[in-house]
């Protein structure tokens, strides 16, 4: 469960962009994540002049710091201003160091990210969008590992161990999400349907989505994206006994297509052929009203936010839910809902240039601070870091939902991995991906897809 609570700030970052100029703090730690023997003290004289001649030599100014470019990844930068954010503080912390962004296709970012690292060409920092690839990246050494800034993080910075692989840690999260319900009030109540108390589970969700859906002319009770996440990412962290990285069964996920399939056939739901055909984007179908409400990851409020005040959004009351639940057990305000989320994380380059390693440490530091936890909440985007201070600025961003709902549901909830750690996540989520998609394309049902990914990721596991 994500609780709030008071962080001490970090250390001054700026010490370690000067560590080899002037050494690091009194006991000799770096806050660079350098190890102790790098931090130097002006040395002895040498020769055997006595302290009274040595005393009127001038001491030597030290030369100006030289200015540090550190490139870093990312995708939709017009939309996903967290980059920029992160880039800015930072800067504004050390007018020394300036974060360049370099703009990936989101839709294809891990391929053009392993070409540009296989040719040499990545950024410095590379942002890991899927921890899935971390393993894969990894392995084949183009991440740095940087066990040496993950051990000193505080307690309160979830998501770090999605970055490790065989006890070496290469990520540091910066931010963590989880799903919640989004919905739309004014919709709501033009239908004359009572909105979502903390109490729904996944059965009553499609019960109102039919409902709203016939008393909305030419309006969706709900939007389902054509991602796999959108429903076996529940389907996994919600169902007693499921095991995603076991390979043995995943009959578990049927209830779940079963019952979004009838919502798609009642005229409910947009279909999945549509929304592949015609490429539709969860954005424009929340923001421009086409349905009443959408299961989606916690970033989207930052984007919704900015969306409805530039005007690509369409103005409404929205509000903001827990995600339905597979039964009673987890549901009501009284109790903890359980949802799922991977973080996202930054990671060092391992071809990095030996001169900008300090600074893209500090930089990493300072992703998962406190500081840069309360910049991010500020544009809509949970941190990793867990603090009143980040709470507090979080809600206190002009275009939020403020009520005690909306408040609960960002605020109170398990966050189980999309992608536990192994060595095998990228193959099974490949597996159970094309499953996903011909389910729900209707090419084939859902007892074979379901048993030809479990023969496929068995024969991948040995």
């Amino acid at each position: 469960m994500k609780k709030t609570s008071p962080i001490a700030l970090l250390g001054v970052l700026a010490m370690a962009l000067t560590m080899t100029a002037c050494g690091g703090d009194g006991d000799g730690t770096s806050t660079s994540g350098a190890s102790s023997t790098e931090a130097t003290t002006e040395a002895p004289p040498t020769d055997t002049a006595t302290a009274e001649e040595t005393s009127d030599v001038p001491e030597e100014t030290e030369p100006a710091e030289e200015p540090i470019v550190l490139s870093m990844s990312g995708w939709s930068l017009e939309t996903t201003p967290e980059f920029q954010v992160l880039a800015d503080a930072f800067h504004a912390a050390n007018p020394n160091v300036t974060v360049e962004l370099r703009e990936y296709d989101p839709n294809d970012y891990e391929t053009l990210m392993l070409a540009d690292m296989s040719s040499g060409s990545a950024t410095d920092i590379i942002t890991i969008k899927q921890a899935k690839f971390t393993t894969q990246w990894a392995e084949g050494g183009q991440l740095m590992d940087i066990s040496d800034i993950v051990s000193g993080l505080p307690a309160n910075v979830s998501g770090a161990g999605s970055y490790t692989v065989s006890g070496v840690n290469y990520g540091v999260p910066y931010r963590q999400d989880s799903w919640v319900l989004f919905y739309n009030k004014d919709l709501f109540d033009q239908a004359g349907v009572a909105t979502p108390d903390g109490t729904w589970t996944w059965d009553k969700y499609a019960e109102v989505a039919k409902e709203l859906a016939s008393k909305l002319d030419g309006v969706k009770g709900t939007y389902e994206h054509s991602w796999q996440s959108t429903l076996q990412g529940f389907a996994q962290a919600q169902t007693p006994g499921a095991d995603l990285a076991g390979g043995q069964d995943y009959s578990y996920l049927k209830p779940y297509y079963e019952r979004v399939l009838d919502l798609q056939d009642s005229g409910a739901q947009e279909t999945y052929a549509n929304i592949t055909t015609n490429s539709l984007t969860y954005q424009a179908n929340f923001g421009k009203q086409s349905a009443a409400m959408m299961a989606m990851g916690s970033w989207y409020v930052a984007t919704l936010i900015s969306q409805q005040a530039s005007g690509d959004a369409d103005t409404f009351n929205w509000g903001i839910a827990p995600v339905p639940q597979y039964d009673e057990s987890t549901t009501g305000t009284d109790k903890v809902p359980v949802t799922f989320g991977d973080p996202t994380g930054l990671a060092i380059n391992a071809n990095i240039d030996p001169a900008k390693l300090d600074a893209a440490k500090a930089f990493l530091q300072f992703a998962a601070s406190e500081e840069a936890g309360v910049a991010l909440a500020g544009i809509g985007i949970l941190s990793s870091v867990a603090s009143d201070a980040v709470t507090e600025a979080y809600f206190a961003q002009s275009g939020i939902p403020t009520d005690d709902l909306s408040k609960f549901a960002i605020g109170t909830h398990e966050t189980k991995p999309e992608n536990p750690q192994s060595p095998y996540i990228a193959a099974i989520q490949s597996a159970l991906g094309e499953a996903h998609t011909a389910i729900m394309s209707e090419s084939s049902s859902i007892d074979d897809a379901i048993a030809m990914a479990t023969e496929t990721i068995q024969a991948e596991l040995g």
